[in-house]
């Protein structure tokens, strides 16, 4: 009978710790990786088969912000897909591609995003956070020998988000990708 009064109290002296960890426990996520992005991915339309959209790969990328000394992206090998950030503090942001930097430095794509910020509350723990909804893709551009060249740029969902929902297709010029023969 003691011994079952000791297993008694033990189970509820660990009950009342479980019950207390658990309710002080934070529930929402104020890291960085609460925070909403714009996730893209990379597509090209084969000229051979009009109107087959079709995802496209490049070899290598690196991604930097305008106006910042921040590299979003650092010569990443085989990219088809982008997750990247808004400025909190402008209503514009313009990443620059850079395809080779070392040995083509002027080998840049840029793109510019145009895109509305709200504040909201989100808690007393985490504070003020931002929603961000792209409004345009107004701009894109290359400089002239620039080897992969972006062509397009399609908004599919506005709302920046941190579910990994598509935002923007990015379309690259057609580039055959077909090896060449072995002589």
């Amino acid at each position: 009978m003691r011994q079952l009064l000791r297993i008694f109290i033990l189970f509820v002296v660990a009950s009342v710790v479980i019950g207390i960890y658990g309710s002080c426990s934070d529930e929402s996520d104020c890291s960085m990786t609460g925070r909403p992005m714009v996730y893209c991915t990379l597509k090209t339309i084969n000229p051979d088969e009009p109107g087959r959209v079709v995802n496209d790969t490049l070899d290598s990328l690196t991604v930097t912000a305008l106006g910042t000394d921040s590299i979003i992206l650092n010569n990443q090998k085989g990219v088809h897909q982008l997750v990247l950030p808004l400025r909190y503090t402008a209503d514009t942001t313009v990443f620059l591609f850079r395809y080779d930097p070392v040995r083509n430095p002027n080998d840049v794509d840029t793109v510019y995003v145009t895109h509305k910020n709200t504040p909201y509350f989100q808690s007393m723990e985490c504070g003020y956070m931002m929603k961000q909804s792209i409004a345009s893709t107004p701009r894109y551009g290359n400089r002239s020998g620039t080897t992969e060249r972006v062509d397009s740029i399609y908004l599919r969902n506005k709302d920046a988000n941190s579910n990994e929902i598509e935002n923007l297709q990015i379309f690259f010029v057609y580039r055959d990708r077909t090896p060449a023969p072995i002589e």
